[in-house]
């Protein structure tokens, strides 16, 4: 089911709300959830970063694995006036509160008059079918718990969607391979590894930075790829971090 709202004034989510449905989803399926708490500040700030690193003029946005709406609370305010924000999230109980969250956030850049659109789609990025290309996507998406076969679909997806010079953000905790390793059956860490590594191969072709945000729990490492306009990017490299609290080389 998809829902259309216009972002307008008053009171964010409580945050404590938020923490226990997610909490909640988790217990559910940590699989799908892919983590036990929403993403914090300095995190959505980074993954934010291209919104604001743009030039003036409404954007098509597209934020993909939104859960509560943590990112989403950060992204909503940042949009040019004119701008269209699509959400995807598979969770129905997630996606009725990023419904809410839409409805009661405050007005996007741009001062009054200035709305963005903002539709929540209630299914997976792979069964999206949008009206239009996007300049920025933000992924939320836990990749470390997909199949391969299943991350390689995602960000070919991804890349189709984007516009020539659009930017795609997501992020990976720190630390799973090596907690995975010992915690989990060898079948699992050979698929986790296999994951990993299919992401990889986005990253030498079309990354342009990539930066670790020690201020979440559990930290974070953010990568920025842009889809080329003309010729291949080259391979990765750690560019100059955006002036973001909480996030390092």
């Amino acid at each position: 089911m998809d829902d259309w709202t216009t972002s307008h004034d008053p009171a964010p989510a409580p945050r404590k709300a938020e923490g226990l449905t997610f909490l909640i989803e988790a217990a559910r399926d940590l699989r799908t959830t892919g983590a036990i708490a929403p993403s914090g500040d300095a995190l959505a700030r980074l993954l934010t970063e291209p919104v604001r690193a743009r030039p003036g003029g409404p954007l098509n946005v597209l934020e993909a694995g939104a859960g509560t709406g943590a990112v989403t609370r950060t992204l909503i305010p940042q949009l040019p006036a004119g701008s269209s924000l699509d959400v995807v999230e598979a969770n129905p109980r997630f996606a009725e509160r990023l419904r809410h969250l839409a409805r009661t956030r405050p007005r996007p850049a741009g001062g009054a008059g200035g709305h963005a659109r903002v539709r929540v789609h209630a299914t997976r990025v792979e069964h999206l079918v949008p009206a239009r290309r996007y300049d920025v996507i933000v992924s939320g998406l836990p990749f470390a718990n997909f199949r391969p076969d299943v991350v390689g679909t995602i960000m070919d997806r991804y890349l189709e969607l984007l516009r020539p010079g659009g930017t795609l953000t997501y992020f990976a905790y720190c630390g799973t391979r090596p907690a995975r390793g010992l915690l989990a059956s060898r079948a699992e860490a050979r698929r986790h590894r296999a994951a990993e590594e299919v992401l990889a191969a986005y990253q030498r072709r079309y990354a342009t930075g990539c930066w670790t945000v020690w201020a979440n729990l559990p930290p974070a490492k953010v990568w920025h790829l842009r889809r080329p306009t003309g010729r291949q990017p080259g391979r990765t490299a750690e560019r100059r971090r955006p002036a973001t609290a909480g996030a390092v080389r």
